[in-house]
Parts: structure tokens; sequence; C-alpha cells
């Protein structure tokens, strides 16, 4: 097991992503393979409110497992907002607010211990995006947000927004895709303070979707 940055977050070293449940994997499939990754060990569980054909299909999927396994309390599940199609892919904070709800639903459990923004929304202030996060975590509805498919620069502009807020919302996770490489690099960074460096690389991870 790892801890995923600095996050109180222990994990099995290899995470399943969950973007092929409903689609190429039907349901009776993904439950094969979420049990023979349990069975190795494995407790980390990726998946999107937007994967994949049809929305939200991936996450119903990994809830009835979940359910039906009662394992809840043994698997980390790794969720994003943000993708996808229509009106729902945008990082607005009443789309933030409304998917994680819809996503603890699906998933039917009363918290998400990863939440990404699935990729990033110049067209929202990224204050508007960060509050919106953070009154997830302040409500205990997510343990730890995250980023993926950010620049660097925007990344760094959303930390150092961060640094000069007066929010306390728990370290931020990010995976930034570069199209040079076949990954990305991963970070796990305590939301800064001013003078301080904003993140620090910690693993390599497969390229994010």
């Amino acid at each position: 097991m790892v801890c995923l940055g600095r996050t109180d977050l222990d994990v099995f070293p290899l995470c399943l992503g969950g973007n092929v449940f409903g689609w190429t994997a039907d349901e009776p499939q993904s439950r094969a393979v979420l049990d023979a990754y349990t069975a190795a060990g494995g407790d980390f569980i990726d998946t999107s409110n937007s994967y994949l054909i049809e929305h939200g299909r991936s996450e119903t999927i990994i809830g009835r497992w979940m359910a039906d396994r009662g394992n809840r309390d043994q698997i980390v599940v790794a969720t994003k907002v943000g993708g996808g199609r229509g009106p729902v892919r945008n990082l607005r904070a009443e789309t933030i607010k409304h998917e994680a709800h819809a996503s603890l639903e699906r998933l039917q459990t009363d918290h998400i211990d990863l939440y990404y923004a699935h990729f990033d929304d110049e067209g929202t202030p990224l204050e508007e995006s960060l509050r919106a996060f953070d009154a997830l975590v302040q409500a205990g509805t997510v343990r730890h947000i995250a980023a993926s498919n950010y620049t660097p620069e925007r990344l760094t502009a959303a930390l150092e927004l961060r640094a000069n807020t007066d929010s306390r919302s728990s370290p931020l996770c990010s995976r930034t895709t570069t199209s040079s490489s076949a990954t990305s690099s991963a970070r796990c960074c305590p939301w800064p303070t001013p003078g301080t460096s904003p993140c620090c690389p910690t693993t390599r991870w497969p390229k994010a979707s």
C-alpha cells in the first residue's frame, strides 16, 4: 500500500479505472473485473459521472457492486465532474454541487474519497469552482479534491488563488496530461501558503482520461 501524496489515503499501488464499465464491459463483466481486482488486494477505483455511453453508468455499476459486496469502507473511490457532453460539461458551482450529489446516489455512498475536476473550464472563474469544491469538503461530502487534464499554468493559478483565500479545504491531487508522453505526472499537494511551492511530484500514473 502507498500513501497518495500528502493526503491520508493509503491505497493499492495500481488504481482500477472504470471507464469501460457499462460500455465495452457489461455489468456482469464489470463485476468480475472488480472482484478480481479486490481479490488481488486492490482497493482504489476510479470512475466519473460522465463514463461513458450513458451518463453515470460506470458509477451505477460500481455502486451496486459495493452495496452487494458490503465493502464500501474498504474501497477508496475517486470520481469526477466537468466532463461528458451537454449542459454538465462545465465547472460552475451549481453543476459541481448537483453532480456530486448525483454521484453519491449512483455510488450508494455518503462521501467521495477523491473528487476530480475532470477537465479545465476556462469559461467559469477558478474561484467559483474552488469555492464549490471547498463547500463539499466542509460538508463532509468529499474528502479530497483533485484536478485532471489541467495545464501546469492553470493548475498553478488555481493553487495561487487558493493561497489567498480563506478556504480550509483538503489537499489537492492533480493529474497533468502531456501530449508528448504516454503517462501523466501525478501530484498531491496541500493547498499552499504564500511563498511556498504549490506542488511536490510524487509518482507516475497512467494517462488521465
